[in-house]
This record gives C-alpha cells, structure tokens and sequence, in this order.
C-alpha cells in the first residue's frame, strides 16, 4: 500500500522522518510531507503532491500534536473517526460540504475539530458545548486535508493518529505545548498505529 503521510509542522516531519529511517520492515511504501500549518497550507501541500505523483496513493495519514479535552492526558495517542470544522459559520445545511462531518479510518470514536486558531480552555469548552459532545481534539490541519483527499485524491482512506500534547481545560498553553513537542520525538507509536489500522 502506498501511503501518504503528512505532517504538519517542520518538527513533526522531523520527527517522523527519523522514526521511518529507523523502521527495518515497514508494513507499507511510505512517503512523507511537511505540508504547511494551517488549513491552507494543509490542504496546498497534500494537493500539490497528489498532483505530482506519478502512482495514487491508496491512503493519507495526517500525524503529529493536537490539543485534547479534559478526558485526555498528555501523551495519549488518538485515532479520530470523525473531523468537522470548527470555524465554519455557515447557516446549517447551506454548504454541507464544508459542514457536514467527514469519516476518517480512525478507530477512536472521537472528533477531531480543525480550524485556523490554537485553543485554549476558554474555546475548548465552548466548542464542546456547541457541537455538543463530552470529548473531542483539536488540530489545525485534519479537515481541511480531508476535502483536499476528497476532492483530488479519489476519496481513499484518510487517518488522523495524533499524540494528545496539550490539555488547554487542564491549565495547559502554548508553552505546554512546545514543551511536550520538545521531549516526544520519537514517533514510533505514531507509526504503529497507523500501521495497525491500514
């Protein structure tokens, strides 16, 4: 299976390039981006390879950080089945393709919510509470690369595994942030789940 894996952030393509360089047996053909931060940038790095490819691929991986709600602790590892923007404001039922949740081949029944701003325990609740749900993360990218899958590469699977690096309802900030980022680079278990799932 050929498999797109995107990552982010320059550190989580680092990160994941070194753990990859390290695997003797990869179950799959993987090729691996830094795509940009931010839905834009997500979504033009992942088009503009499947463009490029001479072969499809038959799956995407998003991979790296996310922000998790208080039901999560940092260092836990979550494979979403479901992504929705979170800083859409479109009259319900207007746009569906913008609005509507999308399926991922995740195995976690949990909802991954993409929209351009770092959260912080003040929008984690108020996002919880509108959508309302009792868990959920939160990602800056996930969303947008769906629709880029769907639109430019033929609907294949799409998988979200996240390490959980912040907890913005627990007290966390950006700072937590980078200092989780900082000490968690191998991305070994980032690895295996995908390889687990696909």
């Amino acid at each position: 299976m050929r498999v797109l894996i995107v990552a982010p952030t320059s550190r989580e393509y680092n990160y994941m390039r070194a753990t990859l360089e390290r695997k003797s047996d990869p179950k799959h053909d993987y090729t691996i981006i830094c795509s940009g931060i931010g839905k834009a940038g997500a979504a033009a790095g992942v088009a503009r390879t499947i463009a490029k490819s001479v072969e499809p691929f038959d799956a995407v991986a998003v991979i790296g950080f996310a922000a998790g709600s208080v039901n999560f602790k940092q260092g836990d590892i979550v494979a979403p089945n479901m992504a929705v923007y979170h800083d859409c404001d479109v009259p319900e039922g207007f746009i569906p393709e913008l609005t509507d949740p999308y399926k991922l081949a995740g195995t976690d029944c949990i909802t991954v919510f993409t929209g351009d701003s770092f959260i912080n325990a003040t929008s984690a609740t108020e996002i919880m509470q509108r959508f309302n749900t009792q868990s959920a993360i939160f990602d800056m990218e996930i969303m947008a690369v769906a629709i880029t899958v769907r639109d430019y590469g033929q609907a294949v699977p799409l998988l979200a595994v996240k390490f959980i690096s912040d907890v913005p309802q627990s007290g966390h900030n950006e700072w937590s942030y980078d200092e989780f980022a900082d000490s968690h680079s191998d991305f070994t278990p980032l690895l295996n789940k995908i390889e687990q799932i696909l």
